[in-house]
């Protein structure tokens, strides 16, 4: 089995798109006007406009509703990725080492899921990254 993607509903999907593209840096691939993906090399951010829901159930997910899951991405240089984003991203805590060994900061997008952007900040961390 091999995990593809985490999709997002969004009840205003160009606002979503954007945010997702301003933190990742990458461009999003639109493959219908209520659909998008933006392709990392871990996995792919899919991102659903609220209508697209219908299509499995209705009421089977929906917008701003979300606060179990917390989308982490990896980065080269957490310190920079803060001083890019802190004053665009509504922050839920600044930078931090977590007790696991990842030096982190937290912030919600637009629907008000949280995003984590973290580098391994300990010996344990990178040592544990290093061998993914």
């Amino acid at each position: 089995m091999k995990f593809a993607s985490t999709r997002l509903i969004a009840a205003d999907i160009k606002a979503m798109v954007s945010f997702y593209e301003m933190v990742t840096g990458l461009a999003a691939d639109w493959l219908a006007p209520v659909f998008a993906e933006i392709v990392t090399p871990a996995g792919t951010l899919a991102i659903g406009a609220a209508e697209t829901v219908g299509l499995w159930q209705e009421g089977a997910a929906e917008p701003g509703h979300n606060r179990t899951a917390i989308l982490e991405f990896q980065v080269a240089d957490v310190d920079a990725d803060y001083a890019r984003l802190k004053d665009k991203v509504a922050l839920v805590h600044d930078l931090k080492i977590m007790p696991w060994g990842n030096k982190t900061f937290q912030f919600r997008d637009p629907e008000g899921t949280a995003v984590s952007l973290y580098m391994p900040a300990t010996e344990a961390a990178r040592q544990r990254f290093g061998s993914r």
